[in-house]
């Protein structure tokens, strides 16, 4: 599959490096976002979690690694891109210590549970960081894989109180690329519903992305 098929080619060309399961889920989520739209990985995000049937610990440590990637994304672009205004900067470090923020409350819960957080994997972000374009675009697009993410993973979790805790991100996550799309002149809630893609399309379309 090339890249001018991809709906959104900035999550194809993101490196996920490890062999954990959390890895390798994130690996498919960014694939399945790649390819149908970030907001489209909903359903996969679903059925894979199910599959798994490893309880609330197992959910909450893909939501880490997904924070994870998200938190080292922002700290890196902060550092390497060129061309940010002020208020750019500003936002970026916004959404960078709210995703810390997230981690750290995440791994506090896991361990609450009697978990163990899963390891950080290292992240290849290709060519995001070339310019300001690419860093807001691929910001936009992880955000909106963020939302998918956990509005996948939502079905699958078993404790009310956890539930609500990963609700009380994902409103956050929103928020972000709303809060993106402004910067980058767009409109910041363009449709009223999220678009899904038929559960075969995206197991079919991710397929080619999941190295082991």
């Amino acid at each position: 599959m090339t890249s001018s098929r991809l709906v959104a080619p900035e999550l194809a060309t993101i490196e996920v490096h490890g062999l954990t399961r959390e890895a390798f889920l994130l690996r498919a989520t960014l694939a399945a976002g790649a390819t149908y739209g970030a907001m489209s990985a909903t359903p996969y995000i679903t059925r894979a979690l199910a599959q798994e049937g490893g309880g609330d610990v197992d959910i909450l440590n893909f939501a880490l690694t997904l924070e994870l990637l998200e938190a080292d994304f922002y700290t890196n672009g902060l550092k390497q891109v060129k061309g940010l205004s002020g208020d750019e900067k500003k936002l970026a470090t916004e959404l960078r210590d709210n995703e810390n923020e997230h981690v750290d409350a995440l791994t506090a819960t896991i361990e609450k549970l009697g978990g163990k957080p899963a390891n950080k994997p290292t992240f290849d972000f290709g060519g995001a960081f070339a310019s300001r374009a690419a860093f807001l675009k691929t910001a936009n697009v992880l955000e909106d894989t963020g939302v998918s993410a956990y509005n996948g993973a939502a079905p699958a979790i078993e404790s009310g109180e956890v539930l609500g805790a990963a609700g009380s991100i994902v409103q956050v996550e929103a928020r972000h690329a709303a809060l993106v799309r402004l910067a980058r002149g767009k409109e910041p809630a363009p449709l009223a519903f999220d678009k899904t893609s038929e559960m075969a399309e995206v197991l079919k379309a991710v397929t080619p992305f999941i190295k082991a």
